[in-house]
């Protein structure tokens, strides 16, 4: 039988400590699953149990090695670029496929309310985790506008693409953050980066947008947007109507 195990994800805990611990709880319990926080072994640990004091990022094991054939869920685009790259004998599968197939979900209703939704730069080919996201979208009865710039052709990632990226990222997925970067990672001005993010946010036409990136969600704040993570909606009650 296929083992899947759940990345909690460093960066994402740290900015969404109680929605992490649902998830984590959620993942546990509807699929008995082991769950580690981090996608790099031995990465700042301390550092982050530091900036983390939530008690069940604790008792999490920080990092395991899994066989073969195993499936590495997640809920950071990081966390699956470096997996994919670094761990090819591994599958990856994001969270929002894990949630479809379970058939007892309870998804909430927002009654036909339109949404616009905006893609990731770091994951912008992978169309099957685009399509469930959608998928979840409708089933929650949203009406999905999409963006001018969609799918493979997204160059969004809210503005950490205007200042400079960790070093472990191009030296873990080149690919992703090196060969395919060229140009970005560039340091801007908290003007200029500001700027930026206005000048996204005018294109979308709906007065909410949903993203599942917290990089993402944090360059649509910055332009002024209602925008929601999409593990909010599914997850916390503040996203219900």
């Amino acid at each position: 039988m296929e083992q899947k195990f759940y990345v909690a994800g460093c960066v994402f805990t740290e900015e969404y400590p109680a929605l992490s611990e649902k998830i984590c709880a959620y993942v546990r319990e509807r699929f008995k699953m082991p769950i580690i926080r981090c996608c790099v072994d031995k990465y700042k640990v301390s550092e982050f149990e530091q900036r983390i004091s939530a008690d069940f990022w604790r008792e999490l094991e920080h990092f395991k090695k899994f066989p073969a054939d195993s499936t590495m869920i997640s809920i950071c685009h990081n966390c699956s670029a470096i997996f994919e790259e670094r761990h090819p004998e591994i599958h990856c599968e994001s969270i929002w496929e894990l949630i479809l197939s379970d058939e007892n979900f309870q998804y909430k209703n927002f009654h036909g309310e339109k949404i616009s939704v905006q893609d990731c730069w770091r994951s912008k080919e992978n169309f099957i985790e685009q399509e469930a996201v959608r998928e979840i979208l409708r089933r929650m009865n949203f009406e999905v506008v999409e963006m001018p710039e969609n799918h493979a052709e997204t160059k969004f990632c809210g503005y950490s693409l205007y200042q400079p990226q960790p070093p472990r990222n191009p030296k873990l997925a080149p690919r992703r953050f090196l060969h395919e970067a060229q140009g970005l990672f560039q340091e801007h001005t908290p003007e200029q980066k500001k700027s930026l993010m206005i000048e996204h946010c005018a294109q979308i036409s709906t007065e909410k947008v949903v993203a599942y990136c917290h990089y993402c969600v944090r360059g649509l704040k910055l332009g002024g947007k209602k925008v929601f993570h999409l593990a909010e909606l599914l997850f916390e009650e503040s996203g219900q109507n």
